[in-house]
């Protein structure tokens, strides 16, 4: 993990060609990576990325009843919220059914 010593986000690897680099993605700064051992970056679904959902297993959520999936009609469902606005509104409720495991959201 790096900081840009001009901005102070937090710096990528980028590979361009056989040489990988730490670039920032908010100004541009760019410089050679110490590849002295393996760099490797995995993300896996970019909605969770750009949400901030934090896995978690499904066993862990909360259930809740009464809430009706929009897919199979099932009336029983996990729950779990996050704050995808601006800080002065509401959070966005996230549902996935019990029984088909569709997942959907709900705004306030």
């Amino acid at each position: 993990m790096k900081f840009c010593p001009k901005c102070g986000s937090l710096m990528i690897l980028k590979k361009e060609g056989d040489k990988t680099y730490y670039v920032c993605p908010r100004c541009g700064y760019k410089e050679e990576a110490n590849t002295s051992g393996k760099l490797t970056e995995t993300i896996k679904n970019k909605e969770e990325r750009a949400f901030g959902i934090v896995e978690q297993k499904v066993e862990m959520l909360p259930k809740v009843k009464g809430v009706i999936c929009p897919r199979c009609g099932n009336d029983e469902a996990y729950y779990w919220t996050v704050q995808t606005r601006a800080g002065d509104e509401a959070e966005t409720r996230f549902y996935k059914c019990t029984k088909c495991g569709f997942v959907w959201r709900e705004y306030d």
